[in-house]
Protein backbone atom coordinates (compact mmCIF):
# COMPACT_ATOMS: atom_id res chain seq x y z
CA UNK A 1 0.00 0.00 0.00
CA UNK A 2 1.57 3.28 -1.08
CA UNK A 3 1.84 6.00 1.48
CA UNK A 4 2.12 8.81 -1.05
CA UNK A 5 -0.30 11.68 -1.29
CA UNK A 6 -1.87 11.92 -4.74
CA UNK A 7 -2.42 15.66 -4.86
CA UNK A 8 -0.76 18.18 -7.15
CA UNK A 9 1.20 20.87 -5.35
CA UNK A 10 0.48 24.24 -6.98
CA UNK A 11 3.42 26.34 -8.06
CA UNK A 12 3.62 29.81 -6.53
CA UNK A 13 3.35 32.79 -8.86
CA UNK A 14 6.45 33.08 -11.06
CA UNK A 15 6.79 36.74 -10.22
CA UNK A 16 5.23 39.32 -7.96
CA UNK A 17 4.84 42.88 -9.22
CA UNK A 18 7.40 45.35 -7.96
CA UNK A 19 5.35 47.81 -5.94
CA UNK A 20 7.87 50.60 -6.40
CA UNK A 21 7.59 50.54 -10.20
CA UNK A 22 4.34 48.76 -11.11
CA UNK A 23 1.17 50.40 -12.36
CA UNK A 24 -2.18 50.04 -10.63
CA UNK A 25 -3.23 47.54 -13.34
CA UNK A 26 -0.09 45.46 -12.80
CA UNK A 27 -0.70 45.39 -9.05
CA UNK A 28 -4.33 44.41 -9.62
CA UNK A 29 -3.22 41.59 -11.94
CA UNK A 30 -0.77 40.48 -9.25
CA UNK A 31 -3.57 40.49 -6.71
CA UNK A 32 -5.70 38.27 -8.98
CA UNK A 33 -2.76 35.92 -9.53
CA UNK A 34 -2.18 35.73 -5.78
CA UNK A 35 -5.87 35.03 -5.12
CA UNK A 36 -5.77 32.16 -7.63
CA UNK A 37 -2.64 30.77 -5.97
CA UNK A 38 -4.26 30.94 -2.54
CA UNK A 39 -7.31 29.09 -3.88
CA UNK A 40 -5.07 26.44 -5.46
CA UNK A 41 -3.22 25.97 -2.17
CA UNK A 42 -6.56 25.60 -0.34
CA UNK A 43 -7.63 22.92 -2.84
CA UNK A 44 -4.28 21.17 -2.38
CA UNK A 45 -4.57 21.25 1.42
CA UNK A 46 -8.10 19.81 1.24
CA UNK A 47 -6.88 17.12 -1.12
CA UNK A 48 -3.96 16.00 1.04
CA UNK A 49 -6.17 16.08 4.11
CA UNK A 50 -8.74 13.80 2.43
CA UNK A 51 -5.99 11.48 1.16
CA UNK A 52 -4.37 11.38 4.58
CA UNK A 53 -7.63 10.42 6.27
CA UNK A 54 -8.10 7.54 3.80
CA UNK A 55 -4.56 6.28 4.29
CA UNK A 56 -4.70 6.53 8.09
CA UNK A 57 -7.92 4.47 8.09
CA UNK A 58 -6.20 1.81 5.97
CA UNK A 59 -3.25 1.57 8.35
CA UNK A 60 -5.21 1.52 11.59
CA UNK A 61 -4.39 -0.85 14.42
CA UNK A 62 -1.33 -1.79 16.44
CA UNK A 63 0.17 -3.75 13.56
CA UNK A 64 0.72 -0.56 11.53
CA UNK A 65 1.51 1.85 14.35
CA UNK A 66 5.01 2.71 13.09
CA UNK A 67 3.87 3.06 9.48
CA UNK A 68 0.97 5.29 10.54
CA UNK A 69 3.27 7.47 12.65
CA UNK A 70 5.70 7.93 9.74
CA UNK A 71 2.85 8.72 7.36
CA UNK A 72 1.36 11.33 9.70
CA UNK A 73 4.80 12.93 10.02
CA UNK A 74 5.14 13.04 6.21
CA UNK A 75 1.61 14.40 5.79
CA UNK A 76 2.14 17.06 8.46
CA UNK A 77 5.37 18.21 6.80
CA UNK A 78 3.66 18.53 3.39
CA UNK A 79 0.72 20.39 4.90
CA UNK A 80 2.91 22.76 6.92
CA UNK A 81 5.25 23.39 3.98
CA UNK A 82 2.30 24.41 1.80
CA UNK A 83 0.91 26.72 4.48
CA UNK A 84 4.35 28.30 4.99
CA UNK A 85 4.84 28.78 1.23
CA UNK A 86 1.44 30.46 0.96
CA UNK A 87 2.23 32.70 3.94
CA UNK A 88 5.62 33.72 2.51
CA UNK A 89 4.09 34.50 -0.89
CA UNK A 90 1.33 36.61 0.67
CA UNK A 91 3.86 38.44 2.85
CA UNK A 92 6.02 39.22 -0.20
CA UNK A 93 3.01 40.58 -2.07
CA UNK A 94 1.90 42.62 0.95
CA UNK A 95 5.36 44.22 1.09
CA UNK A 96 4.98 45.17 -2.58
CA UNK A 97 1.50 46.60 -1.88
CA UNK A 98 3.03 48.80 0.83
CA UNK A 99 5.75 49.93 -1.60
CA UNK A 100 3.08 50.65 -4.22
CA UNK A 101 1.10 52.78 -1.79
CA UNK A 102 4.20 54.80 -0.95
CA UNK A 103 5.11 55.43 -4.60
CA UNK A 104 1.55 56.29 -5.63
CA UNK A 105 1.07 59.07 -3.05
Amino acid sequence: MPLALACNYPAPPKSIPDGATSSKDEMFAGMKMLAAYQENISVYLSCIEADAQKVVKKIAGKKHKRKRKLFIKKYSAKYNDAVEARTRTVELFNAEIRAFKVQSK
